[in-house]
Protein backbone atom coordinates (compact mmCIF):
# COMPACT_ATOMS: atom_id res chain seq x y z
CA UNK A 1 0.00 0.00 0.00
CA UNK A 2 1.36 3.35 -0.72
CA UNK A 3 1.82 6.00 1.38
CA UNK A 4 -0.84 9.09 2.26
CA UNK A 5 -0.05 11.68 0.04
CA UNK A 6 -0.55 14.95 2.16
CA UNK A 7 -1.87 18.00 0.38
CA UNK A 8 1.25 19.86 0.81
CA UNK A 9 4.58 18.28 0.22
CA UNK A 10 7.19 19.48 2.97
CA UNK A 11 9.53 22.74 2.87
CA UNK A 12 12.35 21.90 5.18
CA UNK A 13 15.55 22.83 4.03
CA UNK A 14 16.32 18.84 4.85
CA UNK A 15 15.08 15.99 3.48
CA UNK A 16 12.60 14.26 5.77
CA UNK A 17 10.56 10.88 6.26
CA UNK A 18 8.13 11.89 4.30
CA UNK A 19 10.44 12.67 1.37
CA UNK A 20 11.89 9.14 1.56
CA UNK A 21 8.62 7.60 1.45
CA UNK A 22 7.63 9.15 -1.29
CA UNK A 23 10.54 9.38 -3.51
CA UNK A 24 8.94 7.13 -6.08
CA UNK A 25 6.00 9.46 -6.45
CA UNK A 26 8.78 12.34 -6.72
CA UNK A 27 10.30 10.37 -9.91
CA UNK A 28 6.91 9.69 -11.26
CA UNK A 29 5.81 13.30 -11.00
CA UNK A 30 9.50 14.72 -12.58
CA UNK A 31 9.23 12.03 -15.41
CA UNK A 32 5.64 13.40 -16.40
CA UNK A 33 6.37 17.03 -16.29
CA UNK A 34 9.63 15.63 -18.83
CA UNK A 35 7.77 14.05 -21.01
CA UNK A 36 5.26 17.71 -21.06
CA UNK A 37 2.16 15.49 -19.36
CA UNK A 38 -0.68 17.85 -18.13
CA UNK A 39 -0.72 18.48 -14.51
CA UNK A 40 -4.65 17.00 -14.68
CA UNK A 41 -3.52 14.07 -15.74
CA UNK A 42 -0.84 13.91 -13.23
CA UNK A 43 -3.13 14.81 -10.79
CA UNK A 44 -5.31 12.17 -11.61
CA UNK A 45 -3.41 9.23 -11.96
CA UNK A 46 -0.42 9.75 -9.88
CA UNK A 47 -1.80 11.91 -6.91
CA UNK A 48 -4.86 9.83 -6.90
CA UNK A 49 -7.07 13.61 -7.22
CA UNK A 50 -9.80 14.17 -9.36
CA UNK A 51 -9.20 17.60 -10.80
CA UNK A 52 -12.68 17.82 -12.31
CA UNK A 53 -14.04 17.82 -8.75
CA UNK A 54 -11.18 19.26 -6.58
CA UNK A 55 -9.66 21.45 -8.89
CA UNK A 56 -7.77 23.59 -6.31
CA UNK A 57 -6.71 21.32 -3.87
CA UNK A 58 -5.26 18.70 -7.53
CA UNK A 59 -3.08 21.94 -8.32
CA UNK A 60 -2.02 23.01 -5.34
CA UNK A 61 -0.77 19.60 -4.79
CA UNK A 62 0.82 19.05 -7.75
CA UNK A 63 2.60 22.26 -7.92
CA UNK A 64 3.87 21.18 -4.31
CA UNK A 65 5.08 17.98 -4.71
CA UNK A 66 6.53 18.66 -7.78
CA UNK A 67 8.96 21.85 -6.52
CA UNK A 68 9.64 19.82 -3.56
CA UNK A 69 10.92 17.08 -6.02
CA UNK A 70 12.71 19.49 -8.01
CA UNK A 71 13.84 20.99 -4.75
CA UNK A 72 15.41 16.63 -3.72
CA UNK A 73 16.94 17.01 -7.49
CA UNK A 74 18.86 20.27 -6.92
CA UNK A 75 19.58 20.77 -2.73
CA UNK A 76 18.00 17.87 -0.87
CA UNK A 77 20.46 15.09 -2.25
CA UNK A 78 23.02 16.12 -0.18
CA UNK A 79 21.10 14.81 2.67
CA UNK A 80 20.73 11.28 1.58
CA UNK A 81 24.61 11.47 0.28
CA UNK A 82 25.64 12.77 3.62
CA UNK A 83 22.95 10.36 5.55
CA UNK A 84 24.10 7.47 7.76
CA UNK A 85 24.32 3.96 6.57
Amino acid sequence: MSPRIADLAPTEAHVTDYDRQHAALYLRLLDAAEEGAAWEDVARIVLAIDPTREPERAHGTYQSHLARARWLTEQGYRDLLHAPR
